[in-house]
């Protein structure tokens, strides 16, 4: 219940708020504070009634437990992130556009934005879940279309309009196929169906594959990819809101329907190769990028990418985390723009330093030996306590050590300092990712559905990762070789991808200015 007033008070309350012709924006902040604070005492309440033996479902219909909100590990998460994103948003709104014009209009919209994404990662029910997925939608293109008369803001929300309304008729007919062939819309039936059966019908896997082209739709991926470079248009917290929030909620469903997903092996197999694709040319394309804001639009469609590759791996206790990790980076990041471009002039004198192939095989070296004593506490630890050990764990290290090895290659050609700094960081980063691996297996082991992923998945994963680093180290250890002075021109123009895609879609269907 708690859970489900989060949200109906950034609906209602405003129009109180209104009412009072107090302005919008200033009671905004103790709107969201106060829907903030009943999220985290839901998801406090939740498993600490759990613990004392309390049902719920003895004193509150079934239909409001039941269809209406689940609380488990993953919505809990995703609850308590969006309304500490929404509390740092709005505050931050308030001071950004102090003065602005339509400013009651914003606010509407951002709450409507927020609140719908907290019903979103509460829902129970896949035609409620895509209800506030539109609504969030709505809201936010009224969000990048606040400076009306900048007209590539316009084209930016056209293009994701276009690209959401393809991406909604997916996930009706898929919602639809599922209903009809389940008999149910309700999510944990969904996923108890799926684990029970095990195999998915054709019908089922159709259903699963529409899912995924609506999630490839809304994720920005290659070549859906263009909008996302450019709603820098619009006020930075709204960039923010997007990067950091908005643009998971793909990543996120993926979670959500994780048992009825580990089946779908059609699905999961384009996750993966759409997945792996955009995250290689996104790297790629992003070390090309001399603005900070180019930067960081790519850094998301390539973290996007990655997270949907996890999905399509089954690995989806880590896509959680990345999702949660990225969400939390890419809100400070934008919010403290100014401090950015300071570390920006700061990492460039890093960059300007030449990498030769010695700092590289040597930072491959130290990333190895980052990486190797929490590969194998992980193995010792889910032999002893499990019985087994994941057969991920083992590429999941390569992995990591493939892509800390740039960055600690760039620092050794530094200094002594940055790469002291950079094999702490990756350290930590090695704790935290196994550690988490560690944490999910003995705290909530069902999230990955019990399925093993295939070696062959984790091959094409690998094989896939190590072309990027060997074409990331070419271009650094020889930038004027013949490869990159042959590829350079296409990165810079993002391999044209979004000006074909531009030119389809602006033909069928072009953008109206005011």
């Amino acid at each position: 219940m708690l859970a489900a007033l989060a949200p109906a008070s950034l609906i209602v309350v405003p129009f109180f708020i209104a009412r009072q012709r107090s302005p919008l924006m200033s009671g905004a902040s103790r709107v969201t504070t106060f829907a903030a604070v009943l999220a985290y005492l839901a998801v406090i309440a939740h498993p600490l009634l759990a613990l004392a033996g309390y049902d719920a479902r003895t004193t509150v219909p079934a239909s409001v437990m039941n269809d209406v909100v689940q609380l488990d590990i993953v919505s809990s998460a995703m609850l308590v992130l969006v309304s500490t994103l929404a509390v740092v948003v709005v505050r931050f709104s308030r001071s950004y556009l102090a003065g602005q014009r339509d400013l009651d209009r914003y606010t509407r919209s951002l709450l409507l934005t927020v609140a719908s994404a907290c019903v979103l990662v509460t829902s129970n029910n896949l035609a409620v879940l895509i209800l506030a997925w539109f609504a969030t939608d709505v809201g936010l293109h009224s969000l990048l279309t606040f400076y009306r008369t900048r007209r590539q803001a316009i084209i930016v929300a056209h293009k994701k309009f276009l690209l959401s309304r393809v991406a909604d008729a997916c996930f009706v007919s898929s919602i639809v196929i599922i209903g009809s062939e389940l008999g149910t819309l309700r999510i944990d039936e969904v996923n108890a169906l799926a684990r029970a059966s095990g195999e998915l019908s054709p019908t089922l896997h159709l259903a699963t594959v529409l899912l995924v082209f609506g999630v490839l739709l809304k994720s920005a991926q290659i070549p859906f990819h263009g909008w996302l470079q450019w709603v820098m248009e619009a006020p930075t917290p709204v960039s923010a809101l997007l990067h950091a929030g908005v643009v998971n909620i793909g990543g996120f469903v993926m979670i959500r329907l994780a048992p009825l997903m580990g089946n779908a092996h059609i699905a999961q197999g384009i996750l993966l190769g759409v997945g792996l694709a955009t995250t290689i040319i996104a790297a790629l394309v992003m070390a090309t990028r001399v603005a900070v804001k180019g930067v960081l639009a790519w850094s998301t469609i390539g973290q996007m990418g990655f997270m949907l590759v996890q999905c399509g791996l089954g690995a989806w206790h880590l896509a959680l985390m990345h999702l949660l990790a990225h969400s939390l980076y890419k809100a400070h990041t934008f919010l403290s723009s100014g401090s950015v471009v300071q570390q920006w002039r700061a990492s460039h004198l890093v960059h300007g330093h030449h990498v030769n192939l010695s700092h590289l095989l040597f930072a491959l070296v130290v990333s190895a030996v980052a990486v190797a004593p929490f590969y194998f506490g992980t193995v010792l630890f889910t032999d002893a306590t499990m019985g087994h050990v994941s057969s991920s764990l083992q590429p999941l290290a390569l992995i990591l050590a493939l892509s800390f090895a740039p960055m600690i290659g760039r620092a050794v050609a530094a200094g002594f300092r940055p790469f002291v700094i950079s094999s702490l960081f990756a350290l930590g980063a090695s704790a935290a990712y196994f550690g988490w691996h560690i944490g999910f297996e003995v705290v909530a082991p069902e999230i990955n559905a019990g399925i093993e992923t295939s070696a062959f998945k984790w091959n094409v994963v690998v094989i896939g990762l190590g072309v990027l680093f060997l074409a990331q180290t070419i271009m650094q250890t020889w930038p004027n070789g013949r490869f990159s002075r042959w590829l350079q021109p296409h990165l810079m123009s993002g391999l044209y991808i979004d000006d074909w895609f531009t030119r389809v879609t602006f033909r069928l269907w072009p953008p109206g200015f005011q």
